[in-house]
């Protein structure tokens, strides 16, 4: 079978697999774990997607174009699906500092996001054990092993996840000035155009539990040089950003500072 259609098949299924976990989370009695299971399912499906689309990526098997299309495609369908789950530490974080969460249910919620993206690790690896793709058998040949994506050293690739995360905080801080009917559109652009640019850098994971689930075991640096780039690098983006937009430029132009939690898309 022709390994894209193999591949799409999978992102299909880690889509639905997602999607059943969710409907089964909203009959859930209490709101924290409703919450935890939302955060892992939706993270596992970001991740086990991510898996594969890394391998087809590693693998050529598209034109440049026709891969920022799924990225893009993709990334649409995880914004429609994961019913306010962040997916990401950094966002949990946040919403810890501003009052919208206990310390305790927050650290739950991370740690679901990481136990979901240990798990993604070993769906992704029985999937590419049964060999259904040329690109599945290869990489089962060679122990599911993957290499880094640097195209840098450690510090421009710490940069470019920084920047990632600053650009990308920065969108969806200001999505809400669009029109709803655009704003789905818009984040998966922003996310594709991060992927084009910094890809090549770092991978352009700019989410911590992605990079955990994705990058950290690959071989070519150590986890505390991956810690670096794929956890501290988003953080300090995404604070920066947060600092820029409700503190700097508002005390210099006067005006009231844009909350960056009032005007998150629901989606996400």
């Amino acid at each position: 079978m022709s390994g894209p259609l193999v591949s799409l098949g999978v992102l299909s299924v880690s889509v639905l697999l997602g999607e059943a976990s969710r409907r089964a989370a909203a009959r859930l009695p209490r709101r924290l774990l409703r919450m935890s299971l939302l955060e892992a399912a939706s993270t596992f499906q970001l991740c086990c997607c991510s898996h594969e689309l890394k391998l087809l990526g590693d693998t050529r098997q598209l034109a440049p174009p026709a891969s920022l299309s799924i990225t893009f495609i993709m990334t649409v369908v995880h914004v429609l699906t994961f019913r306010g789950a962040s997916c990401n530490p950094c966002g949990v974080l946040e919403k810890f500092c501003r009052g919208g969460g206990s310390r305790a249910a927050s650290v739950l919620l991370i740690a679901c996001q990481f136990a979901a993206a240990f798990a993604a690790r070993y769906f992704a690896a029985c999937v590419w054990s049964l060999g259904l793709s040329d690109a599945h058998v290869t990489h089962r040949r060679f122990g599911f092993r993957c290499f880094d994506p640097f195209g840098g050293t450690v510090l421009e690739a710490a940069a470019a996840e920084l920047v990632c995360a600053f650009v990308f905080q920065a969108a969806v801080v200001n999505a809400h000035k669009l029109d709803a009917r655009l704003r789905v559109p818009y984040i998966a652009a922003v996310v594709t155009v991060l992927v084009y640019l910094g890809g090549g850098v770092s991978g352009a994971f700019f989410n911590p539990v992605l990079a955990f689930s994705v990058q950290f075991p690959c071989s070519g640096h150590t986890h505390l040089e991956y810690a670096f780039i794929y956890w501290l690098g988003p953080a300090l983006g995404i604070s920066s950003c947060i600092l820029l937009l409700e503190k700097i430029l508002p005390f210099l132009s006067g005006t009231r500072p844009i909350r960056a939690d009032a005007h998150k898309p629901k989606t996400q």
